[in-house]
């Protein structure tokens, strides 16, 4: 334990806390998503598509309303963020067979840090559409579709504390082998950048994307070249908060942030507004941002239901019905996940945003 902290610090007093989850998460030899494959029962969580199959059919019949809606190009890129253990990307080759003229035309390209689920979804998925890329520099022809489930909350973010009129950034420290949270002064060049986004109104604890501004702005930069969109679902709140949201989870359960370190999920909830604000910096359009609830429902999810559960016996049937409602229900993920839309200026597709 001692061994491994230290060699995230790298023989630093204190680190920023975006660094500090950066290093956990993503190092190559101690990061959490290099080393273990966290999904399923056996992991330390799940995600909708491997709830349920149905969620990835909605995505997929999406896009492909979206497809259309560009006067079916003879060439579009699906660009999956952050693609797991890989079961969403395998449900919607599946479902774009039933479409012959947009499979030919799609090109799928997924956009993966950890080598370790790289080689997870390399065994899964076997098909010449697909490719594994490191940046989108390849991707130059056609209309972009970027979709990211559950991939914005899994980017560290910075923290900061404001004070009445002081600002401090929260940074990591190791002490009597324990990582502790400190205060430090906050640079001017980070309080600029909150008091463009307007996040200093209140005080209390801010938290800031850096790494996910620092994404979205390459999504952002081929959706204005190439034309096209980005969906995004994941768990959040639409205005700030100022509460801290970090959050540990290991073996399906809440962990402290403290302990298990590089071997426990560390997200945060995402800030729906303050990425809306980015996007239109960008010069993109956003759509209004709605809930998965709302969202899977006008897509069509309870007749899908419907007509898959006709030929099921009960007990597959109320399988079935309890993933549904696990993620529609307000109780459980329905409200909780947002979805949020954006696209180039001249895109007038909307299909389940209005």
């Amino acid at each position: 334990m001692q061994r491994r902290i230290d060699k995230i610090f790298f023989k630093k007093k204190s680190i920023p806390v975006d660094l500090f989850l950066d290093k956990i998460l993503y190092h190559k030899k101690l990061g959490y998503y290099q080393k273990k494959n966290p999904f399923g029962k056996k992991g330390d969580f799940i995600t909708a598509p491997n709830i349920s199959n149905v969620f990835s059919e909605m995505i997929a019949i999406w896009f492909v309303s979206f497809w259309e809606n560009l006067n079916r190009p003879d060439r579009i890129n699906f660009i999956e963020l952050g693609p797991g253990n890989g079961d969403f990307s395998l449900s919607l080759i599946n479902t774009l067979k039933r479409f012959p003229n947009l499979s030919k035309a799609t090109k799928i390209y997924l956009y993966e840090r950890s080598e370790k689920l790289i080689g997870i979804q390399k065994k899964k998925i076997n098909s010449r559409k697909v490719s594994w890329v490191k940046n989108f520099d390849r991707i130059n022809n056609g209309p972009v579709i970027f979709f990211g489930n559950e991939f914005l909350d899994a980017l560290p973010i910075k923290q900061f504390k404001k004070v009445k009129n002081n600002i401090y950034e929260k940074h990591v420290s190791i002490k009597n082998k324990k990582i502790n949270f400190i205060l430090k002064k906050a640079s001017k060049v980070n309080i600029k950048k909150l008091r463009n986004y307007k996040l200093l109104d209140d005080d209390g604890i801010i938290e800031y994307p850096v790494f996910g501004l620092k994404e979205l702005d390459k999504v952002c930069s081929k959706i204005k070249k190439l034309n096209g969109g980005a969906l995004f679902i994941d768990y959040g709140y639409y205005t700030k908060k100022n509460i801290d949201t970090l959050q540990s989870v290991f073996k399906h359960g809440f962990n402290d942030l403290s302990k298990n370190i590089s071997n426990s999920d560390v997200t945060s909830l995402v800030n729906f507004d303050l990425y809306r604000k980015h996007f239109l910096l960008n010069d993109l359009y956003t759509e209004k941002i709605i809930t998965q609830s709302e969202f899977l429902q006008k897509m069509g999810i309870l007749e899908r239901y419907k007509i898959l559960s006709d030929k099921m016996n009960n007990k597959k049937k109320n399988d079935l019905y309890s993933r549904i409602q696990r993620l529609i229900s307000p109780s459980m993920m329905g409200q909780t996940f947002k979805v949020i839309f954006t696209k180039n200026k001249k895109c007038k597709f909307s299909l389940a945003f209005r």
